[in-house]
């Protein structure tokens, strides 16, 4: 059954992704006529959306043939999220790994857009757990994936992200000046792991360490989510240890050699 047709349905948004479904299903490329005859849209329109798809790079245009491909954004899309999946896939087994050695809730997260999302996560079997969902974002400069990953870019990379997204203190142990937070991701990257010291969510602790691709690029983090008071500050050298560990094999699994 086909899905049901959203009220607020933008037709020239619909017709776009129409066309480019179309041209990417035929690998000899579609001329203008052909789509407009296949989809029941007037010419003039196809042109405008044709034109507007090769402006954004999502199609190109044989010079030869006036037909229309597939143009490398849709490739670089496309790249990007195979590669996203690709390092989940690789990497879940040593998250189960890490949520069975510590009993706690271990989270995947990668740097979008300026934010955190939770890739992946594996649920502690725990009473009491911190509440998180996959495909939600959350702040850089608040929780250890972020700290985590951040600490690895460069300082006006950090600097820019942090005055577009802004600093707003999440409870009285959130780091909210720029200076300050740079200062600490130097010790964050020195030492190979961050810690979430209630900053994003009171009475919640969090420990994470970055995880580099072949090219020794930082992809993504994992982190090791409690309560404090499975969490205490004694704690946290054995899991930093422990951390650490687990951030060289991940990489490893990535094809990254240290």
């Amino acid at each position: 059954m086909a899905p049901k047709k959203p009220n607020q349905l933008i037709k020239s948004l619909d017709r776009a992704l129409d066309i480019l479904e179309l041209i990417v299903g035929n690998e000899k490329g579609m001329g203008v006529t052909e789509i407009s005859r296949e989809l029941d849209i007037h010419k003039s329109t196809v042109y405008r959306l044709l034109d507007t798809l090769k402006f954004r790079g999502y199609l190109e245009k044989n010079a030869d043939s006036h037909k229309y491909i597939a143009g490398i954004k849709l490739f670089e899309l496309s790249s990007s999220v195979l590669n996203d999946i690709d390092s989940r896939i690789r990497v879940r087994p040593y998250l189960e790994e890490l949520m069975q050695k510590t009993e706690e809730t271990v989270h995947l997260g990668i740097l979008d857009a300026g934010e955190i999302i939770y890739l992946d996560k594996v649920e502690s079997t725990a009473t009491i757990r911190m509440y998180s969902q996959v495909g939600k974002r959350a702040p850089v400069y608040s929780t250890s994936l972020g700290k985590t990953i951040m600490a690895q870019m460069p300082e006006n990379k950090v600097r820019e992200i942090l005055e577009e997204k802004g600093m707003e203190a999440k409870t009285k142990n959130t780091i909210t000046d720029i200076d300050e937070f740079l200062s600490h991701l130097k010790k964050v990257k020195k030492q190979g792991y961050a810690v979430d010291d209630e900053e994003q969510e009171k009475d919640i602790r969090c420990i994470a360490g970055p995880i580099f691709n072949h090219r020794g690029d930082v992809v993504a983090s994992f982190s090791i989510s409690a309560p404090i008071s499975r969490m205490p500050k004694e704690r946290l050298e054995e899991l930093a240890e422990l951390v650490v560990q687990y951030s060289k094999k991940m990489s490893r699994s990535l094809g990254y050699i240290s």
